[in-house]
């Protein structure tokens, strides 16, 4: 007689059961995550913030050094933390810190961090009738110094001689009290950004509260950003939305750092007038898409503003038009909508110009989609000013970080990877850690891919790192 068969039952849906196995110390579940600390590491942004970087941690005799606090909440970003409690889950990863050569902060730790960071009076720089914006300075000077080594080290690596500059604000929403009220009517704080478009990386940034508008201080942001760039770049072109639509940075743009720039123009009255006054035949038709006829001109128009200066050549005006197709109207029962470019750009035919300028939404506005919901800086970690400007340098140094690890060390094919994608198929992939005779050995999944992609990516970052030290090494 045929014994049955006893099965065991399952916990849940699919057949497996649950085991809890002691002492993790030779798993991770983040074996791609190396190559963040070795890119940042590679690029010269540890170095940077080990010279310059001055925080409370420096106070301490043990614990970890401002550059591992620093590389630590890169890891952290890259890895899809998005608030400082999540460094419990690094903690609990034994492995992964055998591998980068350090534990990871205690939240407690990384919020000491973080407040180290806050001025003595608490606030940035107050504007009249307005809240604050960041002055920049003290410690945050220290990671705007590691922020600068990796634009250094993506051009040594790939050279190029134009710059693009991105500049715009973002709205981060925020439940904290401190938070001040924004222009759509949430708390939060608007910070601006300058993204170099070429690299995909951060130039400059600064923390601002939410009732600060956008054009305020500017062209500070742009000096910085422009500060930023690295030898060899040598022309420079600057997009911006109607915020960056003021004289004072026009005329320097224009007369003293040689800029060719693209910026929406306020549509005030006068502009107005003058491009309803175009004749029919004057406009070119640029596109029809989902139903609306897009058009341009050039338009004729000087502005009565400080940057019209006897003897110097007016800037260029091209105006857009908007029209639904078959006569319908707009939502807000309009029958034609008009926007306007300015720029210094008499080279380039206007259409040309105009497809130019909207590429920014797909360069700053993706960044500020990424920084926000795919790195951390979508949740600020406290109320307190300063610390909150120190977690929005830290996602931008983490972005600066991964695009430099995909330009520079990993295939083609994930050049345009963004975190997410990243994070699925490079960083957080499982791996065996063995110590043996010293030394440190990581086992991942024979055959794969990633096996390739990260023997390669290793290769390429250490020989960075050898070519940054090359002319110190020469030198002595």
């Amino acid at each position: 007689m045929k014994k049955k068969s006893r099965l065991k039952r399952a916990e849940g849906i699919l057949p497996f059961t649950l085991e809890e196995v002691e002492g993790q110390s030779h798993l991770t579940a983040h074996a791609g995550l190396p190559l963040v600390a070795e890119t940042f590491r590679a690029s010269g942004a540890w170095a940077a913030v080990d010279g310059s970087l001055r925080t409370r941690s420096r106070l301490r005799e043990r614990g970890l050094t401002d550059a591992e606090l620093v590389e630590s909440f890169c890891v952290l970003l890259a890895a899809g933390g998005e608030c400082i409690e999540d460094f419990n889950v690094l903690r609990e990863d034994e492995a992964l810190a055998s591998l980068i050569g350090h534990e990871f902060p205690s939240p407690a730790r990384a919020k000491e961090f973080l407040y180290a960071f806050e001025r003595q009076e608490g606030r940035g720089a107050e504007v009249a009738g307005q809240g604050a914006l960041w002055e920049g300075g003290g410690p945050l000077a220290g990671l705007a110094e590691a922020l600068r080594a990796t634009l250094r080290a993506a051009q040594r690596e790939r050279p190029v001689q134009e710059a693009t500059i991105d500049l715009d604000a973002t709205i981060i929403e925020s439940e904290k009290r401190q938070a001040q009220m924004t222009y759509r009517g949430e708390r939060g704080y608007q910070p601006v950004l300058a993204l170099w478009a070429e690299k995909d990386m951060v130039l400059a940034d600064e923390f601002r509260d939410g009732n600060v508008p956008a054009g305020t201080g500017l062209l500070d942001v742009l000096k910085a950003a422009v500060a930023a760039l690295p030898e060899g770049v040598e022309k420079v072109s600057l997009r911006s939305d109607s915020a960056g639509y003021e004289h004072r940075l026009l005329n320097w743009c224009r007369d003293e750092a040689h800029i060719t720039f693209a910026i929406s123009a306020d549509m005030s009255v006068e502009l107005r007038s003058a491009i309803e006054a175009l004749p029919a035949e004057a406009w070119g038709l640029l596109e029809v898409k989902g139903g609306v006829a897009r058009s341009w001109a050039e338009v004729e128009f000087i502005p009565s503003a400080p940057s019209v200066v006897k003897g110097r050549r007016p800037d260029r005006y091209v105006a857009i038009k908007l029209e639904p197709a078959q006569g319908e109207l707009f939502a807000d029962g309009t029958r034609v909508k008009y926007y306007a470019v300015v720029t210094n750009d008499w080279a380039r035919p206007g259409g040309e110009l105009l497809e130019w300028h909207r590429q920014k939404a797909g360069t700053v506005e993706k960044l500020h989609d990424v920084l926000k919901n795919e790195l951390g800086a979508g949740v600020m970690p406290c109320g307190r000013f300063g610390a909150n400007a120190a977690w929005l340098r830290l996602n931008a140094l983490t972005q600066n970080v991964l695009a430099l690890l995909k330009q520079t060390a990993l295939p083609e094919e994930l050049r345009k990877a963004r975190p997410k994608r990243l994070r699925f198929l490079v960083l957080c992939v499982a791996g065996q850690v063995i110590h043996h005779a010293r030394s440190i050995v990581l086992r991942v999944v024979r055959g794969g891919r990633v096996m390739g992609w990260l023997g390669q990516a290793r290769r390429a970052l250490s020989a960075m790192q050898w070519r940054a030290r090359a002319p110190s090494l020469a030198a002595t």
